[in-house]
């Protein structure tokens, strides 16, 4: 009995791999949800919320207390979570491009495809291609302030920059 209590105490305190993160297995099943990319504290609600009314498997469960059985359950919610009714305006990938269906992806899913679509754009050669292509800002931010990479570090004022042209200019007397 004293060995079963020693394995369940180790089962609980390990680190968990889901999605191809390890987690700390003392986490409940909402918080452990966040360490995944892709997945925020509402996605990450929703999926506990949906998973808890499928396989009655509380949110404030600790992760590493789940049987291996539980947890290959918990993944194939998080692979497809519109099949357990979470909603779609919560996936990250609506009407993708390729499959043209709703989908969530995460982890190096997630990054990969990102990528994907950036050499995409670059590649049809869209404003935003040209724009990530340079390193520049896309989303209509200021660029005369922030964003600068290089030595850029200050802007010096024309007032003040035609004096000193001006004196380096004149041969020394």
């Amino acid at each position: 009995m004293a060995k079963e209590k020693e394995s369940k105490e180790r089962k609980e305190s390990s680190i968990i791999r889901i999605a191809g993160r390890d987690i700390n297995g003392r986490y409940n099943i909402l918080r452990a949800l966040t360490q995944i990319k892709g997945i925020g504290y509402n996605m990450a609600n929703a999926i506990s919320l949906a998973y808890a009314k499928q396989h009655g498997i509380k949110q404030d469960t600790e992760i590493g207390s789940l049987s291996d059985q539980d947890l290959a359950k918990l993944e194939s919610v998080l692979k497809e979570p519109g099949k357990f009714n979470v909603p779609n305006f919560m996936l990250n990938r609506r009407k993708d491009r390729e499959t043209g269906s709703d989908i969530h992806l995460v982890g190096t899913d997630l990054t990969v495809k990102i990528r994907q679509d950036t050499d995409n754009e670059i590649r049809i050669q869209t404003w935003r291609g040209f724009r990530k292509q340079y390193g520049q800002k896309v989303r209509g931010q200021r660029t005369r302030s922030t964003g600068r990479t290089g030595a850029t570090i200050g802007v010096v004022k024309k007032s003040v920059q035609a004096p000193a042209a001006s004196s380096e200019k004149k041969p020394a007397a």
